[in-house]
């Protein structure tokens, strides 16, 4: 029972945190993990292709990132 009632507080104090944040301070937030999932996955594509070049590696970065869903 109290692992659910910290997972109760986690929560909140997840949803404060975010409502506190000033809207710049969101998108900051949000950039960061764009480009971080961006370093992320060019990192993979380089150990899943290391016959590729630096080109060829952004350009299917580019396209992954293009048609990316959720």
């Amino acid at each position: 029972m109290n692992a659910v009632r910290e997972e109760i507080k986690y929560k909140d104090f997840e949803t404060n945190r975010f409502k506190s944040m000033t809207a710049e301070q969101k998108l900051n937030l949000s950039l960061q993990l764009y480009y971080s999932a961006k370093e992320l996955k060019r990192s993979w594509l380089k150990m899943q292709h290391i016959d590729w070049t630096d080109q060829q590696i952004e350009s299917k970065l580019r396209e992954i990132f293009l048609y990316a869903r959720t």
